[in-house]
């Protein structure tokens, strides 16, 4: 398990009064919401930067990375306009 330390956050009290709503356990999921937003800041550094080394992702990368992530779906889009 990992190791936890607690901490006083403030929240709008309508925040809180819909949180209650949706959980029993506001740490945990005040907990995963910190996670998900450190993994989305971390990875929107990480693509900053390769583009700042690499260059600005191209219409075909960007087409490529919407189709792995959402499925083939999206690239089906990009052939009809062809």
């Amino acid at each position: 398990m990992a190791a936890t330390t607690r901490i006083t956050v403030t929240l709008p009290t309508e925040q809180v009064d819909e949180l209650r709503k949706l959980t029993d356990n506001v740490s945990g999921y005040v907990a995963e919401a910190v996670a998900r937003q450190i993994r989305h800041q971390l990875l929107a550094d990480d693509l900053r930067r390769y583009q700042d080394e690499q260059g600005a992702f191209t219409d075909e990368e960007l087409l490529e990375a919407h189709a792995r992530i959402f499925g083939s779906a999206g690239s089906a889009g990009s052939a009809s306009a062809a």
